[in-house]
């Protein structure tokens, strides 16, 4: 009697792990794909290769610093990018997602680290996401130092990645942004975003069943992939410059009257901001038409407003022209006043 054992496998049959699922060659041929957009993004505080267990940086040229992390992903905007095949948008997003919230307190991005998982890797796919991180590391001054490519047959169908980050930056002590220096009559800058960034997408995919329909002259599907915009280099130059930035927020899902109020004491303040201080982009337009009520839209979306900035009146004008000059559009969009915390549209 043959002894029957997983499934049909006879014993003493060989099963390779390739035959499970994993392909290791594969995940070899990613790597060496990967290795020369991520070599460009490293300086010489990086001091391990990719292969390495852990990455090491050596952290000089601060006196006081403050290590600052975070993490994210890119949500279900990784659905259309993958219908697309636009896999470098899915990197670059999932950098600016990290990267822009650690720059809220005022942090130089140290180093990044990624994390993939999939159904059955392909190589060629896997590597264009990483170009897509890498590209954003470099514009960003960031290293990116290594991560992890997970083949999980069985978790995930072939075809499907999902898609994380982790970053590390500093700030010195003495620089760190937290919003316990916000206070009555500061006002509120609002740095324009490109489009929906990386959040809402889940209401966006059940309002847009058809990707092809046309937006201002070209498929919608263009509008919803663009990538996230990084505020890295405008906001630090602000920082470099010295101005008395007392808060920052980046605007992710949930809108301004979710993250505008991290950025300063809720128990005490809250922002009034005037909805007809800035240009709102088209996309936002399209979509409310689709049915979407305006509390809706407010509480899903970034409306027009990536990031924002809270100072003393003395210097908004003098940040605004600074911002200007950088290429950024921005506007005085509110005021922090005493009250019960949240957002006061006025």
């Amino acid at each position: 009697m043959v002894e029957k054992v997983d499934k049909g496998k006879t014993k003493g049959s060989q099963v390779s792990y390739k035959d499970s699922g994993v392909d290791k060659a594969e995940g070899y041929r990613a790597v060496e794909k990967m290795k020369a957009g991520v070599a460009g993004t490293r300086g010489p505080q990086v001091l391990t290769g990719l292969g390495s267990f852990a990455s090491l940086y050596a952290l000089e040229g601060w006196s006081n610093p403050v290590l600052v992390a975070g993490t994210d992903g890119v949500g279900t905007k990784l659905r259309l990018a993958l219908d697309e095949g636009k896999y470098d948008v899915i990197g670059r997003d999932c950098y600016a997602m990290v990267a822009n919230d650690i720059l809220c307190h005022g942090a130089r991005p140290l180093f990044f680290l990624d994390y993939l998982a999939c159904g059955k890797l392909n190589a060629d796919t896997a590597a264009e996401i990483v170009a897509g991180m890498a590209g954003a590391c470099r514009e960003d001054g960031c290293a990116l130092v290594g991560g992890e490519t997970a083949e999980m047959p069985g978790f995930y169908t072939s075809g499907d990645y999902d898609v994380a980050g982790f970053a590390v930056g500093a700030v010195e002590r003495s620089k760190m942004v937290d919003g316990s220096g916000v206070g009555e009559g500061d006002v509120i800058i609002g740095i324009a975003s490109n489009g929906l960034h990386s959040n809402g997408y889940s209401l966006v995919r059940a309002l847009f069943t058809d990707t092809t329909v046309d937006f201002k002259g070209r498929p919608v599907i263009d509008e919803l992939l663009i990538p996230t915009r990084l505020y890295g280099s405008p906001v630090r130059k602000l920082l470099d410059s010295d101005f008395d930035i007392k808060g920052m927020a980046h605007i992710t899902g949930g809108g301004l009257p979710e993250n505008l109020p991290r950025a300063f004491n809720r128990k005490v303040f809250e922002a009034h901001v005037d909805t007809t201080a800035w240009a709102e982009p088209d996309i936002f337009g399209y979509i409310r038409s689709l049915g979407v009520p305006e509390g809706e839209m407010k509480g899903t979306f970034n409306m027009g407003i990536g990031f924002a900035l809270i100072v003393s009146e003395p210097v908004a004008q003098a940040v605004s022209d600074v911002l200007d000059e950088s290429g950024e559009k921005s506007w005085i969009i509110g005021r922090i006043h005493k009250g019960q915390g949240g957002v006061c549209y006025v």
